[in-house]
């Protein structure tokens, strides 16, 4: 019962963080011109290094690398959690019906759609795709508020704090979950009014709020409902028995619905999420390896060996929940809570000085940042460790 005001907490600094950043990109764009505009985050922080004291100005090629570095590995461990998602739901939905096959067989199934949705290479493909996607992701959220609301235990059979090593596991989830700060930029950019994005009722806030509120609903009435049991993803503790009151038929099969809507919608959007890792990277390859002779099959080959690659994570970490916790404390913490409080330090420093109270705030979100950071991944990697010694 902490977990409510904890992710409250945690999507407010994650938010202020975002706001942190388009104002550093604003400050950019003043300084250097309007080809800041298409910026994006390591772009941000390497003209925030350049532009700021002298000491720091030799490190902005290496903090733009390594935006990039920790932006790939997000955005690749989200790849290695849709397998982990896909598969485990999909089994559940199998063996109900009779086809009974290990959690590994179901990725291997998975890898061929998953692998050829990986050779589309225009971003305008993908979008409407993802369109569908979200449309099943609120349908299934909506469904299983509706499930898990029938017979729901007294608040006072629930445990109000968990044990406590159990918090860093809980911070790299919730920040694995609010992690989108690489796509700020760019949304702010493609808007008719990008001025409207961070007003105080803007899309920014709005949006945050909105989504706040989904995870609150979501995660507080999952543990009500499951308490200790409650899985990595809620859509396997979903009953097969269904809602009092419903025919059979709908019984056995509306849990079996929202496991299949939501993993179609994860497939969808395999593509999309693969497809940021692979426009940093391939570029550099071409520069490196390149002129290829025949440039559309060298980078098929190239997406086909770096998808192949995130199943093989996968394959290796079939822990939903603890896979999770581990990507959101190696990259989304530095991402969301360590890169944006650090440029703004340094903004500020070459422009009206930095005063006490920005300081402070900035040091505390960094040390949070920090401490999530290494905690985070201990406790995620003790308790892999500790689930395949089991």
């Amino acid at each position: 019962m902490l977990a409510p005001p904890l992710t409250i907490f945690l999507g407010i600094i994650c938010v202020h963080a975002q706001h942190i950043l388009i104002k550093c990109n604003k400050e950019m764009t003043r300084r250097v011109g309007n080809e800041m505009n298409a910026t994006g985050f390591a772009g941000t922080v390497e003209m925030c290094f350049a532009t700021g004291p002298l000491g720091l100005r030799k490190y902005s090629s290496l903090m733009r690398k390594l935006v990039n570095i920790f932006l790939c590995i997000t955005q690749l461990g989200f790849c290695c959690v849709y397998f982990v998602f896909i598969s485990t739901n999909m089994k559940q939905v199998l063996d109900a019906h009779g086809i009974e096959m290990d959690v590994h067989q179901h990725m291997a199934v998975v890898l061929i759609p998953i692998m050829l949705s990986t050779w589309i290479r225009n971003l305008k493909y993908l979008v409407p795709v993802s369109s569908i996607a979200n449309f099943l992701v609120i349908s299934g959220y909506i469904a299983t508020i509706y499930i898990m609301s029938h017979d729901v235990p007294s608040i006072h059979e629930r445990r109000y704090v968990a044990d406590w090593n159990n918090l860093p596991l809980f911070f790299g989830t919730v920040i694995y979950s609010f992690e989108g700060i690489t796509l700020v930029l760019p949304l702010k950019n493609e808007m008719k009014n990008p001025n409207n994005f961070n007003k105080p009722l803007g899309v920014l806030n709005v949006g945050m709020v909105i989504v706040t509120a989904m995870f609150v609903a979501i995660g507080f009435l999952s543990y009500l409902k499951y308490g200790d049991e409650v899985a990595g993803s809620v859509t396997l503790n979903l009953a097969q028995e269904g809602v009092a009151g419903e025919a059979i038929l709908s019984q056995i099969s509306l849990p079996q619905c929202i496991k299949t809507a939501i993993s179609l919608s994860i497939l969808l959007t395999y593509a999309l999420q693969f497809y940021v890792p692979i426009a940093i990277m391939w570029p550099g390859i071409v520069n490196r390896f390149g002129p290829f002779k025949w440039p559309v099959l060298t980078e098929i080959i190239f997406r086909s060996a770096i998808c192949f690659i995130t199943f093989i994570m996968a394959e290796a970490i079939p822990k939903l929940g603890l896979f999770i916790s581990l990507v959101g404390a190696v990259s989304s913490t530095a991402l969301a809570l360590i890169f944006p409080p650090i440029i703004e330090m340094i903004v500020c420093w070459n422009n009206t000085g930095l005063s006490y109270f920005t300081m402070t705030k900035d040091v505390l979100i960094v040390l949070i940042g920090v401490l999530g950071f290494a905690t985070g991944t201990y406790e995620s990697v003790t308790a892999i460790i500790k689930s395949f010694s089991n």
